[in-house]
């Protein structure tokens, strides 16, 4: 297959930062790909119709078979793969002698049990020179966005880092300042590049807004990379790379 020349032409708004950082990486050459988390393909799909063999290890059952329905409707089945497995538990998860060009690992830090240990894994399975991409919750983007949501009360127990509403059920998340997403992945050994804000705006406007979905993508992506609204995103993205 003809090496693709581009990632998505018109990504989602909400997600259109990380796919501005990722199109230098995963255009040209098919890569190696490692999604941690990846549930039903919202990127390996994507990335495996650019021609690229993709990876998805996720816990949940239900999510690799909607992955593997997408993946064939697509016409890419044979580029995706689906593994069962935690995402800090990755050597259990996948062959020792696996190694990728790209690993994703969005909006999973905040579950896993260590997320040291979770990107000292993805480190170990990255070979030489390979990229991270990782997106993570905003702490000042969800305290802001429990502000004008109505929910004082929780904004400021995310100030300190607290679980805002623990009686919801399923597990405490975390949320994490770009210093604090920064050093942990230093600490993993790997080398971070500029962080972005991920959803600046779109999550505080909503499904219903209305507005014009070209404009605002655009200005997701002008707004990615300058302070103060990045500062304020729903999400945090940083490529990394190791050494």
């Amino acid at each position: 297959m003809p090496a693709p020349d581009s990632a998505l032409a018109q990504p989602p708004a909400r997600t259109a930062a990380i796919w501005a950082a990722l199109d230098p990486v995963v255009t040209g050459s098919p890569l190696q790909v490692l999604d941690v988390g990846g549930g039903s393909g919202m990127f390996a799909v994507p990335l495996a119709e650019l021609g690229h063999q993709v990876t998805v290890v996720d816990p949940s059952a239900d999510a690799l078979a909607t992955l593997h329905r997408r993946a064939a409707t697509a016409g890419v089945g044979e580029r995706v793969r689906g593994v069962q497995g935690d995402g800090d538990r990755m050597p259990t998860a996948l062959p020792s002698a696996d190694l990728f060009d790209l690993v994703l690992c969005h909006f999973v830090l905040e579950v896993v049990d260590d997320p040291a240990s979770t990107l000292q894994q993805i480190a170990g399975v990255l070979r030489p020179g390979g990229r991270l991409s990782t997106a993570s919750a905003n702490r000042a983007g969800a305290v802001l966005g429990r502000a004008v949501g109505g929910h004082p009360v929780e904004a400021r127990a995310l100030l300190t880092g607290q679980d805002p509403a623990p009686a919801r059920g399923g597990p405490a998340r975390r949320r994490f300042s770009p210093e604090e997403l920064l050093t942990l992945l230093a600490g993993a050994g790997l080398e971070p590049g500029e962080w972005r804000g991920v959803s600046v705006v779109t999550d505080l406007l909503g499904a219903s807004t209305g507005a014009d979905a070209d404009a605002l993508r655009a200005l997701e992506l002008t707004l990615a990379t300058t302070s103060p609204y990045r500062d304020v995103a729903t999400g945090l993205h940083v490529l990394a790379v190791r050494p």
